[in-house]
């Protein structure tokens, strides 16, 4: 394996023709790790009561775009859908919804996980990339896709090449050192390719709003976060004993989102930046908790305080309520 930059090394980790997420791969329990998405259908249905909000301020149309960037299972925008037929099921008569998703085989399981929720009464439409889509009026969605772009390694002005699965900090790399420096850091991960998402989100849509949800912070971590999830197990991706040939296109490989760095690609591109928050605020905020009181007014008690602890996973600052942040974009 030839001496490469470490951003190539993790695309290639991540992408490759044999890369983690170029296959099916499982999320929750008996996968890697979990998500927001994987822990409750009220997370999907929370972005569901949002969209029909943004319908009723006017900011989205009744036959706008909901697109999902990077939809994996396809569970979330088919949680968004079920739960916008149970809360206006009008609106599915108008809305178009739209997955981008560079994977066939990943595409295929969407389309037919999708005609057995919803038969013929959803269209889907696929993208391969944010290049394809034209439109007037959309509402993005992400879930954990800023932690999942590759990324440069750095340290003390120098950047890191890969040979074999050695890492080796000796490259002179300007760009990701006037990064390193803009957000005051001397060591640690610099995110490929923001800037050029932004502006072909920008390129792919007049007036949108675009909501995400990952992990990190506004301001740098000033250490190393990169790390690799193998069965629920995290290992710190300079472990002294980590075996990086044998989890290479076999685990999950993430870092923190410098949200900073989001924000200014957006803005650079023309996109107004509304908000970062915790998860806990923001669905709350979006009326989660309202969704659950609808709930327990139309089941047994068991179902509710079943859908509850889930929810709770989502919210409570000890699991995923603080550390997930949403970030919220509007160009008009």
């Amino acid at each position: 394996m030839a001496s490469r930059k470490f951003s190539d090394y993790m695309s290639d980790w991540l992408y490759g023709k044999d890369g983690y997420y170029a296959t099916y791969k499982e999320i929750g329990k008996s996968g890697d790790f979990y998500t927001a998405v994987s822990t409750s259908k009220f997370f999907g249905g929370t972005i569901a009561k949002h969209i029909i909000s943004l319908v009723d301020e006017g900011f989205l149309k009744e036959d706008g775009v909901v697109c999902e960037i990077g939809a994996h299972h396809g569970y979330f925008l088919a949680d968004i859908i079920e739960f916008i037929y149970t809360l206006r099921p009008k609106l599915l008569e108008s809305l178009k919804f739209v997955i981008i998703e560079r994977f066939d085989a990943l595409q295929e399981f969407q389309k037919n996980y999708f005609k057995e929720s919803f038969g013929n009464v959803v269209s889907l439409t696929h993208y391969k990339s944010l290049s394809e889509l034209k439109c007037e009026n959309a509402f993005f969605i992400a879930n954990e896709i800023f932690d999942a772009f590759p990324c440069e390694l750095y340290y003390k002005g120098k950047s890191a090449r890969v040979d074999g699965h050695e890492v080796i900090f000796d490259l002179d790399d300007k760009w990701v050192k006037n990064k390193a420096q803009k957000y005051h850091k001397d060591r640690g991960e610099i995110a490929i390719g923001y800037e050029e998402f932004a502006l072909s989100m920008v390129s792919a849509c007049k007036k949108f709003e675009f909501m995400s949800f990952d992990y990190g912070e506004m301001q740098a971590r000033p250490d190393f976060s990169l790390r690799v999830y193998a069965k629920h197990e995290v290992i710190p991706f300079f472990d002294e004993n980590i075996k990086r040939d044998e989890l290479f296109a076999k685990s999950d490989i993430t870092y923190d989102v410098t949200f900073a760095h989001v924000k200014d690609a957006y803005e650079e591109a023309g996109v107004e930046f509304i908000e970062l928050k915790a998860q806990m605020s923001a669905l709350v905020e979006m009326g989660i908790l309202e969704l659950l009181e609808i709930l327990k007014a139309n089941v047994e008690e068991k179902l509710y305080k079943q859908e509850l602890e889930k929810v709770k996973i989502l919210i409570m600052p000890n699991f995923l309520g603080e550390r997930f942040k949403m970030i919220r974009f509007r160009k008009k």
